[in-house]
């Protein structure tokens, strides 16, 4: 009996030992097991820490490449929006420029038709225009004195004038002027009122720029002065000029003072012609007081190239040699400037 309870004892005990030997083994595998897990833990650690220089380059300049590559697509893009916003002006740009250079055309045109406008009243009201030489680049003002001149009495409105108050500052702006060069003066009056006429022929032979003048149809009375008051005249060779004595209209008073009063106006008249053309003082008074050509009067009568021959105009000539003549005085002028 007690051999049984010792033996069952034992078998106990050893079934103690065995169980505890069992689960020493379990614990040996399992700390087995974690040993492995955890070097296997911290060797992939390690690799993973660890970094490849090459793959590292090759990251890099993948890395740079992509950011390359974006930053080229970024300017293409913002060059591409400068493109479309240029294309976009431009049209813009075109569309004021034309219509700057319409407005601008629509000035010139406004412009020329009021010049053009100026040059015709010019012309119907004054018998003035400025003829603008395009191969030798002169600009001539062109004066027409014809018909009766007014004095300060108004003649009928029939009747042709050239009115001294139009012409005087005329001639001042010419003289004023830097961009006329030249006067050339067309004349065909019967003569007129005394006063006004001197005052005209003084005021051209006073200009500095270059004058001619030419004598087309006729120069009578007190158009030989006007005629003689340019640098340089010309007569046509149909044209003639008719020299007489100082006539009065009107109440006349007979006593030696008007007789002295005329010889004044007269010896006034004969002077200017003489200072300004090439005959003497006796020629020109006689030929004003002679008594055998005018059936009626008393004077002379000269035709074309007569004129020229007594020394009162320089030369027998049309508008052509007019032209020529003003445009060589006008470059002689700036040569002499130069």
């Amino acid at each position: 009996m007690l051999e049984n309870l010792m033996m069952n004892e034992y078998q106990d005990y050893a079934g103690v030992q065995d169980s505890n030997r069992k689960q020493e083994a379990v614990h040996q595998n399992n700390d087995q097991k974690n040993d492995t897990e955890y070097a296997n833990t911290n060797r992939s650690i390690k690799q993973s820490e660890y970094k490849n220089p090459a793959n590292e380059y090759s990251n890099t300049t993948k890395s740079y490449e992509s950011d390359s590559s974006e930053a080229d697509r970024n300017i293409t893009n913002r060059d591409e929006k400068e493109v479309n916003v240029k294309q976009k002006k431009e049209p813009e740009k075109e569309a004021k420029k034309d219509e700057e250079k319409s407005n601008e055309e629509q000035e010139n045109e406004k412009l020329e038709k009021q010049n053009e406008d100026l040059k015709d009243k010019k012309i119907s009201e004054y018998g003035q225009t400025l003829l603008e030489n395009g191969k030798r680049d002169h600009k001539i003002h062109l004066l027409s004195i014809i018909g009766e001149i007014e004095g300060h009495e108004c003649l009928p409105q029939h009747n042709k004038t050239t009115k001294y108050e139009h012409v005087l500052p005329q001639l001042a702006a010419i003289e004023d002027s830097d961009e006329i060069d030249g006067l050339l003066i067309l004349i065909n009056t019967v003569g007129g009122d005394v006063e006004a006429g001197l005052a005209i022929a003084e005021m051209i032979a006073s200009l500095s720029k270059p004058t001619v003048s030419l004598v087309l149809g006729g120069s009578h009375s007190i158009g030989v002065p006007l005629a003689v008051s340019a640098d340089y005249s010309y007569i046509v060779p149909s044209a003639t000029m008719i020299i007489h004595p100082v006539r009065m209209n009107g109440m006349i008073i007979g006593v030696t003072q008007t007789f002295e009063y005329f010889e004044k106006i007269q010896d006034r008249i004969i002077k200017f012609v003489v200072d300004h053309s090439k005959i003497d003082y006796e020629s020109f008074r006689g030929l004003m007081l002679d008594t055998n050509q005018l059936a009626k009067d008393v004077g002379s009568i000269l035709v074309g190239v007569e004129a020229v021959e007594k020394g009162i105009i320089d030369e027998v000539g049309g508008i052509k040699e007019a032209l020529t003549k003003i445009s060589d005085m006008i470059d002689a002028k700036r040569e002499q400037k130069e």
